[in-house]
């Protein structure tokens, strides 16, 4: 597979490009943030967003959309993470419609026309301590009647709070760490027993903890096979890490460009401090990291949408690469700008610090590793 987009696909890049930097630019997240702004995203924009048919892209033309892949998903992503444009793309229309791929009719039709039309809102509720870690889902999920009750916590579950759609990873058998006994479950927020307290992110962006007292959902609300979800988790969880992996690919790009446009135009002694050779390096050598990043990062997508066996190990690359790649852009973008990088006035430092929750989403750069030597056997 050539590491690069093709003719429709770069179209789609030139489309997107634009509409995101006007629609949503760094200044669209500045005012969510210090309005206090409790949503943590414009249902404006994301009605735009369903209009450009960005909302629909992974659905197929037979729900409303345009049945395209990772790679055009990974692209838009890219440029909302170029402009830090919240946006509940990667929990909607890139995790839950590959969750919903999985399961009963039933719950596509219920739930996909809505999230073509930008109507629906979903979140991904996986993690339940500090860290990620899919295996030791411990929320019960007990049967009751002919369904099941939801008895646990969740946390870091971005937009949880807002969310029409919850897909829940819950365990029905077995113990913590163990794959088999995990099941997924679609579930409707105004589900009795239900509460969801959303929290500020170091970046300003919300993320929830989500209490499951006793919430009761039918048999239908099964995605896929119960106690045998952690393929379809699996699945789910390749795509928004490789997802993730993209947008950072839009944090380090913007953080490179106008760390290279402040060298071009900052002044020290009379010159230039982009003539200093040691800027050069360290700024080249920046560039030559976020290339690799890039071919790995369009690998893990080509992969995925071929469905090729190799491409959870090329997602488990791809993030780990792409949060060291963007911890270096970002950090080397604060240094490069002295002591102004600091500052809220100057847009560096918030895509720092967006960064930094990134890096940590679905798993940071070591466990990634950890997880691709154990794959390779170690």
């Amino acid at each position: 597979m050539p590491l690069f987009l093709n003719d429709d696909q770069a179209m789609l890049a030139d489309t997107a490009r634009p509409f995101i930097a006007e629609q949503a630019p760094v200044g669209h997240m500045r005012g969510l943030r210090d309005a206090a702004e409790l949503t943590g995203f414009s249902r404006d924009l994301w009605a735009r967003f369903a209009e450009m048919g960005f909302t629909g892209m992974l659905v197929e033309e037979a729900h409303g959309g345009l049945g395209l892949g990772q790679v055009e998903a990974g692209i838009v992503l890219e440029e909302i993470g170029r402009n830090l444009t919240p946006s509940p793309f990667l929990s909607t229309s890139v995790g839950a419609v590959t969750a919903l791929k999985g399961g009963a009719a039933a719950l596509t039709e219920r739930w996909l026309p809505g999230i073509v039309a930008g109507e629906v809102v979903a979140a991904l509720a996986i993690d339940e301590g500090t860290h990620h870690r899919p295996l030791r889902t411990a929320l019960k999920a007990e049967r009751s009647g002919n369904g099941f009750r939801l008895t646990g916590d969740k946390r870091f579950v971005a937009h949880g709070h807002v969310a029409d759609l919850l897909i829940v990873a819950a365990r029905t058998a077995g113990a913590a760490g163990e794959p088999n006994g995990i099941t997924l479950f679609a579930v409707e927020k105004d589900a009795l027993g239900l509460t969801a307290t959303p929290e500020r992110l170091a970046d300003a962006s919300l993320a929830s903890r989500l209490a499951f007292d006793g919430v009761q959902v039918d048999a239908d609300a099964v995605i896929g096979e119960v106690d045998g979800g952690w393929a379809a988790l699996s699945r789910v969880l390749a795509v928004v890490r490789t997802g993730t992996a993209a947008e950072m690919g839009g944090v380090s790009a913007a953080a490179l460009a106008m760390t290279v446009d402040y060298l071009k135009s900052r002044k020290q002694f009379g010159v230039h401090i982009g003539s200093f050779q040691a800027l050069q390096h360290r700024a080249a050598h920046l560039y030559a990291e976020m290339e690799v990043t890039r071919a790995a990062v369009l690998k893990a997508q080509q992969l995925l949408d071929a469905d090729d066996p190799h491409a959870e190990r090329a997602t488990l690359v791809a993030k780990a690469m792409a949060g060291m790649t963007t911890t270096l852009a970002v950090q080397e973008g604060v240094q490069m700008h002295g002591g102004i990088g600091m500052t809220d006035e100057y847009d560096i430092g918030l895509y720092m610090k967006r960064g930094r929750v990134l890096a940590e989403m679905f798993g940071d750069a070591d466990f990634h590793a950890d997880q691709l030597a154990r794959h390779s056997g170690y």
